[in-house]
Formats: structure tokens, C-alpha cells, sequence
């Protein structure tokens, strides 16, 4: 579909017809003691990707990389979780080429910023990503210490991806929603995934 690029994720990017709209922000809120690593790594897998981590660093991120079973590509990764994290994360994104995934992981460092400075990082990161044709992925935490500016980047952004992990019983259950898609239709249901080697539906029926 015109207009729109595969995330490298198979199973969201036949749901998504196709994949994302060029140019958008992505919200993927996830809890921290979940797998949403592995999409993360295989979105680097679909084009050129500058990968900013806030809290583990440069290392460990690439650590990860070698060590990762899905399929990945070679992001550049930047640690800006020290000083000034906005200024820092502000001046990498302006160099971002045309075409162009960014991933920021995660999310939550930037948003505990003042609220008037991390509104005018989110504006001018849409500008960017709309007039070079790329996507920003924003990893955000779902646990215990939510930053006050969550709500300011769900609304700002153009697609949620809200990754729900429980355990039942013996078993982890993984659910996609997608309850916010600019460009196009948000899924009406959630997306039951296995969460392993890499991201894949879980065809095993429900039991009640």
C-alpha cells in the first residue's frame, strides 16, 4: 500500500494493510517485565534505524543485538539517558536521514522533563519524521511509575500499541491492542501473540 512502510513484523503488517503511514509517531506501551524487546529488534530489521536508549546503556543495548534470535538489523545506538536527555535526543533526531526508523527506549526518561520542553520535543520530532518520511517508535513503560506526561504522548501520537502480559494459570498470555491508528482503521480486537524467538500469533484457541 502506498504511503505506507512494513514494520518488519509480519503479523501487525497484514493487520495494518501493509504496514504504518510514513511520517508517524508510534506509542508502544508495554510492561517492563514483558517481551516487548523482541519487537523493538525486529523493527530495526525493516530499514535504517537510530536506536536511543535512555536507561541501559550504548553496551548493553547492542549486547542484546548480538545476542537476539529474531531478525535485526545494524541500528546506530546512542545512549541519552545522561545529562540533558532532550537536548541530546533533539540534536541525533535533526540528523535523522529520509526514510528512517527511530526507536527511543524508552520513552519514560524524556517525558519526566518539563512539560512545556518535552511538548515542543514531541512537535518538532513529528515535523521531522513527517517531512523525511520515517517512523519513531516510543517505548514507554506501563509499570508502577508512570510519568506525568504519558497522556501528552499517547495524544500526540498517531498509533498506540498497548502490548497487555498476564500470567494464567501455567501460562503467559501476550494481547496487542491497536486502539489508535491515524491513517487508517484501529483493530477492533487484540492480536494474540507468542512472544519468543520472535513475534508471532499464538493460534491456540482460548479456554473459558
Amino acid at each position: 500500500m502506498a504511503g505506507r512502510l512494513p514494520t518488519g513484523i509480519t503479523v501487525l503488517d497484514r493487520r495494518l494493510g501493509g504496514g504504518i503511514p510514513a511520517g508517524s509517531l508510534v506509542l508502544l506501551s508495554a510492561s517492563p517485565a514483558s517481551q516487548s524487546e523482541l519487537f523493538l529488534h525486529e523493527l530495526t530489521a525493516a530499514r535504517g534505524t537510530l536506536y536511543l536508549t535512555t536507561i541501559r546503556s550504548a553496551e548493553a543495548v547492542q549486547d542484546a543485538f548480538d545476542r537476539s534470535s529474531a531478525r535485526v538489523g545494524k541500528p546506530t545506538i546512542r545512549d541519552v539517558g545522561s545529562d540533558a536527555p532532550l537536548d541530546h535526543a533533539n540534536r541525533l533526531v535533526g540528523a535523522l536521514p529520509d526514510d528512517s526508523n527511530l526507536i527511543v527506549d524508552a520513552v519514560d526518561v524524556l517525558e519526566r522533563e518539563e512539560p512545556a520542553r518535552y511538548r515542543n520535543f514531541l512537535n518538532a520530532l513529528q515535523t521531522h519524521m513527517v517531512n523525511t518520511g520515517g517512523v519513531a517508535v516510543l517505548h514507554a513503560l506501563s509499570g508502577g511509575a508512570v510519568p506525568e506526561n504519558r497522556d501528552v504522548t499517547a495524544h500526540v501520537a498517531d498509533v498506540v500499541f498497548d502490548l497487555r502480559t498476564r500470567v494464567k494459570g501455567s501460562e503467559i498470555e501476550n494481547r496487542l491492542a491497536v486502539p489508535k491508528f491515524r491513517g487508517g482503521a484501529a483493530l477492533d480486537e487484540t492480536i494474540k501473540l507468542t512472544l519468543a524467538e520472535r513475534v508471532t500469533i499464538d493460534t491456540s484457541r482460548d479456554i473459558a
